[in-house]
């Protein structure tokens, strides 16, 4: 079973697949304030609107982040 974590806000919740990261950076470089990979947890959803993290998830290039809406 492939391994999902999940990060939730109102609106969505990103689910972050590990296995099929292929750690490009576009994530880091797109939303700065959101992915930080050397802090735990490394995704802070509340940092950006509901439609930058749709907006920056649907060009994740691995698509190892998607997300849900709630």
């Amino acid at each position: 079973m492939e391994k999902e974590i999940h990060y939730k806000n109102e609106d969505i919740t990103i689910v972050w697949k590990p296995d099929l990261c292929t750690h490009s950076g576009f994530c880091v470089r797109t939303l700065p304030k959101v992915y930080k990979p050397k802090a735990r947890p490394w995704v802070t959803i509340e940092n950006a609107s509901t439609e930058e993290l749709k907006h920056q998830i649907s060009k994740c290039p691995s698509r190892a982040l998607s997300f849900i809406e709630d």
